[in-house]
């Protein structure tokens, strides 16, 4: 997931170099949901992952 986002992140980044706002503006739109998305599944992971060791 998180790799992803720092591959739409880096075509927002060449897009925006090149002139395309609109797909820049779409593709930095993407990896922040996709980051968002890897935040979530890692601190739910994190806390599930302790749990089941602990018991």
């Amino acid at each position: 997931m998180l790799h992803w986002a720092a591959t739409f992140f880096v075509i927002a980044i060449v897009a925006a170099l090149l002139g395309f706002t609109g797909i820049a503006g779409s593709a930095i739109g993407i990896a922040k949901i996709l980051f968002v998305i890897f935040l979530m599944l890692a601190v739910i992971s994190l806390i599930f992952g302790r749990q089941r060791s602990a018991a």
